[in-house]
C-alpha cells in the first residue's frame, strides 16, 4: 500500500504527502534520491531557519537535514541564550577559553559594515587541526531580506563566540554567478545567491576531509529537486517599468520598495 497521507493547501485544495522518508508532496518525491544512511561529517552544522520558511514548498532545508547525519535545525528570527542550548554552551566556552572561538563561524556574505573572511582564508589561518575536528558551522535559511535581519539581530550573541564567513562571490557585483545558474529555485535578489542546502554544500567542500565527494552528492540531490520541481512551476511574467511618477507614488502610498 502506498504510504502517503493528505495535507491541506489553502482551503479546500489537498496534496499527497510521502510518508516514507522525504515528506514532501507525492508528484514531487525524492525518496529515491536522498541516502538510505545519512552522510556523515566532522563538522556540525546549525541552521537557524526563519519561520516562514517552514513549510515553503521549495524549502531545501528539510532534504538537507535528512541527507547530513551531523545537522540540527533551530526555528526562530533571532539567535540569543537560552534558543539552543548547544550554541549557549559555546557561547561559555569562547568566554571562558576565547581561543576556542575560531572553531565556530556563521555563513554570511560580508558588507562594509559587517565585513566576512573568505572561507579559504579562514581555513589559512585558523584551520589546524584541532579546529578543523571541532569546527561547527552556522547558517541562516530565509529570503535575502530576512537572513539580513536575521543576522543582524543575532549578532550581540554571535560575535561574542562566532566567525564571519563568506562563499568567494560579492553582492554587490551583477554579474554571472561562479557556480551553476542551473540549481534556482526561487527568483534571487542578485546573482550569485544559492539555495541554502547549495551553500552548505559549497562550504563542506572547503571544511570536510573528502568535502567533493559530499558536495557532489548533495549537488546532485539538488539537481533532482529542481528538475521534479521545475515541471510545476509557472514562467514568470516580466515586471512592467513603471515610470518614475508612478514609482514615487507608490513609494509615497506604502509600496514596497523592489530590491
Amino acid at each position: 500500500m502506498e504510504a502517503n497521507l493528505t495535507e491541506n493547501v489553502g482551503g479546500n485544495t489537498r496534496r499527497r504527502i510521502c510518508t516514507t522518508g522525504c515528506d514532501r508532496p507525492i508528484n514531487v518525491c525524492l525518496c529515491d534520491k536522498i541516502p538510505r544512511d545519512k552522510i556523515g561529517t566532522i563538522t556540525k552544522i546549525i541552521i537557524i531557519q526563519h519561520p516562514h520558511e517552514r513549510r515553503h514548498k521549495l524549502a531545501t532545508v528539510p532534504v538537507l537535514a535528512k541527507c547530513l547525519d551531523n545537522c540540527e535545525i533551530v526555528f526562530g528570527r533571532r539567535l540569543r541564550r537560552t534558543v539552543s542550548p548547544f550554541l549557549d554552551s559555546l557561547c561559555a566556552d569562547a568566554v571562558a577559553h576565547p581561543q576556542n572561538a575560531r572553531r565556530v563561524v556563521f555563513l554570511f556574505p560580508g558588507t562594509e559594515t559587517m565585513p566576512s573572511l573568505d572561507i579559504d582564508e579562514w581555513k589559512s589561518l585558523h584551520g589546524d587541526a584541532n579546529v578543523m575536528s571541532n569546527l561547527v558551522l552556522i547558517a541562516f535559511d530565509a529570503t535575502w531580506k530576512h537572513a539580513k535581519e536575521m543576522v543582524q539581530a543575532s549578532l550581540p550573541f554571535l560575535t561574542k563566540f562566532a566567525i564571519q564567513i563568506s562563499l568567494p562571490c560579492k553582492v554587490e557585483v551583477d554579474g554571472d554567478s561562479i557556480y551553476t545558474s542551473d540549481l534556482t529555485l526561487r527568483k534571487e535578489p542578485f546573482s550569485g545567491c544559492m539555495s541554502t542546502l547549495e551553500a552548505i554544500a559549497r562550504c563542506l567542500r572547503i571544511l570536510e576531509p573528502n568535502g567533493a565527494e559530499i558536495e557532489s552528492r548533495l549537488i546532485e540531490l539538488l539537481k533532482d529537486m529542481v528538475k521534479l520541481q521545475a515541471c510545476f512551476l509557472k514562467p514568470m511574467k516580466p515586471r512592467v517599468k513603471l515610470s518614475k511618477k508612478s514609482k514615487s507614488i507608490g513609494i509615497e502610498n506604502g509600496a514596497d520598495k523592489d530590491w
